[in-house]
């Protein structure tokens, strides 16, 4: 397993079992930016332009538990 995969799954561990919408964004965030590293903002402007261009949809970065 990679040091990445790992550190995924710590933080599914971590933090996957705490109530709260916003809390679990937040841990979509975190997980999306230990996959992406340093193409992360790059992957958020990707995900954001849809069929009506760009901010066509939002990626909200939640908030810490």
């Amino acid at each position: 397993m990679s040091q990445k995969e790992e550190n995924i799954l710590c933080l599914i561990d971590r933090y996957g079992g705490i109530d709260g919408g916003h809390h679990k964004q937040w841990l979509l965030d975190q997980i999306a930016r230990e996959i992406t590293g340093d193409n992360y903002d790059d992957w958020v402007r990707e995900y954001q332009s849809g069929e009506d261009g760009p901010m066509t949809y939002v990626w909200d970065t939640g908030i810490a538990p």
